[in-house]
């Protein structure tokens, strides 16, 4: 056969082939049946416009639709009659479940329902700590000269309270009340308000004793020059180094230096007009004189001399 024998021949068959849709039915068989093998094999998607020849089977795809229930959405008197018909089933599922949500209640609707009741928000209980037992007077008597005996410099009302967990009120009326018992028996030694708080001290009286049973056989720690300038300090305060060798006559640094190395002394700051360092005296000094505050000190116009502003106001 030759080539162009062979291409009529394939134009004659394409143009008897007739697609499977478009076939008559053989007797016996009907739409439902499943198509050959060799349909199948031969079946091409359609393209163009042959696509709005297929047939429509409306019964077909409404029988599809029963099978996939929701999946496929149905319109038209056929879906809102499965609507009808299936919505009895749902609203009573509906009913029970909002029931066993809301507590029981079903059938009343969105606005009837409910709502299940919360937990109630934790609250964090604090528990106040228990109070200290309160104290009787002869015990908090013993307690405070217990702490006094063994203090090696005043202690402050709020520190003895805060150690014994008792009032400041009570502890300063306790303290009071004590100093006052001591001085009425006639002890060698008394109660004081010293630097800011409370220590016991010998009695004036007896310093003479106590002086000789500390300073026998030593030394006595403070040179004349340094207690003179020591008192200095401690009336003129705040005092430059310059004004303290004015007044004494001859130049105090050494002195300085001494008295600030073993605590008496310190710096407070610079004179605004020429920056030099000023001096003032220390807790530690009214400790040791005890004192409370240095307006206590002993006045000093018995023992000056009647042109001692002169004498002042020459030296500068």
């Amino acid at each position: 056969m030759s080539n162009e024998e062979s291409r009529n021949s394939l134009a004659d068959q394409a143009a008897a082939w007739v697609p499977p849709w478009q076939r008559p039915t053989p007797p016996g068989k009907t739409d439902d049946d499943p198509p050959h093998q060799e349909d199948l094999e031969t079946e091409t998607p359609p393209e163009g416009p042959e696509v709005s020849k297929i047939p429509q089977d409306p019964a077909g795809a409404a029988a599809e639709a029963e099978d996939l229930g929701d999946a496929v959405p149905l319109e038209g008197p056929r879906a809102s009659k499965i609507a009808q018909d299936g919505d009895v089933g749902d609203a009573a599922g509906a009913d029970s479940d909002a029931a066993d949500a809301n507590g029981g209640v079903a059938g009343e609707g969105a606005a009837g329902r409910v709502p299940k009741k919360q937990p109630a928000a934790r609250r964090r209980v604090v528990v106040a700590p228990e109070p200290a037992p309160e104290l009787d007077d002869a015990e908090l008597r013993g307690a405070l000269e217990a702490i006094l005996l063994v203090v090696d410099e005043p202690v402050a009302e709020a520190t003895l309270a805060e150690v014994l967990e008792q009032p400041p009120a009570r502890v300063g009326a306790m303290l009071d009340q004590i100093a006052a018992g001591y001085t009425a028996s006639g002890y060698g030694f008394e109660l004081r308000r010293a630097a800011g708080g409370w220590r016991l001290y010998t009695r004036p009286e007896y310093a003479g004793y106590v002086e000789r049973f500390v300073l026998e056989g030593q030394s006595v720690r403070l040179t004349q020059a340094a207690l003179e300038t020591l008192a200095v300090v401690a009336y003129k305060q705040p005092v430059t180094r310059s004004r303290i060798s004015a007044i004494r006559g001859v130049n105090c640094d050494g002195v300085i230096r001494t008295l600030v190395t073993r605590g008496l002394v310190e710096e407070c700051g610079s004179e605004p007009e020429s920056g030099a360092f000023l001096y003032r005296t220390t807790t530690l000094f009214l400790e040791k004189l005890g004192l409370n505050t240095v307006d206590e000190l002993p006045p000093l116009a018995p023992f000056l001399p009647d042109d001692v502003e002169e004498l002042s106001d020459a030296t500068r």
